[in-house]
């Protein structure tokens, strides 16, 4: 009778531990955490051995893995899947590798998310840039500024667009926010972003920073591909 009882205790744990388990994003198997071992192994696969390799570069670019595979997956299922809550374990992992890194010791910044054009924001329901700063900030301590920048344009998709192109796309993009109406930041920006491309993005923001004498640290982005930053030539950010 006590082995039965024994067994029925079990069994109704597994069942309860069934039902409790939330479904991985990324392949839809039982989990208990953001996402199952197999796909975490996968997403951990795309991590740069050296985050911070390209951030003396002429443009400071801190970028925690290669956009592909399963992290390209990812990124994909925060954006256009409604799977907000991607967003705070890849928001964690970019704000380890950047306290590991030499970019934290004794650098004081503010943190301000690429924004969403209103309209954008309104149908996805969400900026997943500001979702991943959250995360991140919570981690390293830094401020944010949720809406240190404004998007008044809502810009076209960047892929598929010539050099000229990108650059007309995002021109007059981004106006000051309001957090930085009255006051401006002490310490420089530290941009975040869920991808770093092109770069034109990340140059139309620091542009419209520094028309008000904010100064640009450099961005943090979840994923690059390797060759964005690797062969870029573009002007400056500070």
């Amino acid at each position: 009778m006590i082995d039965r009882m024994g067994n029925w205790t079990q069994n109704l744990k597994g069942l309860l531990n069934l039902f409790l388990q939330s479904s991985c994003p990324l392949c839809q198997r039982p989990t208990p955490k953001e996402f199952c071992p197999d796909c975490q192994r996968q997403l951990e696969r795309c991590q740069m051995p050296k985050p911070d390799k390209f951030f003396s570069t002429e443009r400071p670019v801190f970028a925690w893995g290669v956009y592909g595979g399963a992290l390209k997956r990812a990124l994909k299922v925060l954006k256009y899947e409604n799977q907000p809550q991607v967003a705070q374990p890849l928001g964690y992992w970019l704000a380890e590798a950047w306290l590991k890194s030499s970019l934290a010791a004794g650098t004081k910044l503010t943190v301000v998310p690429i924004p969403l054009h209103a309209n954008k924001q309104q149908e996805r329901g969400y900026n997943q840039a500001e979702l991943l700063a959250e995360s991140f900030c919570k981690l390293t301590g830094l401020p944010l500024q949720r809406h240190g920048l404004e998007r008044v344009r809502d810009t076209k998709p960047q892929f598929g667009l010539s050099a000229v192109e990108r650059k007309q796309n995002l021109a007059g993009a981004f106006v000051l926010g309001k957090d930085f109406d009255r006051t401006r930041p002490a310490t420089p920006i530290l941009l975040l972003d869920d991808i770093y491309t092109s770069g034109e993005t990340v140059q139309s923001a620091t542009d419209t920073l520094r028309q008000h004498r904010i100064r640009v640290y450099g961005i943090a982005a979840i994923a690059s591909p390797q060759q964005a930053i690797s062969f870029e030539r573009t002007k400056p950010v500070n």
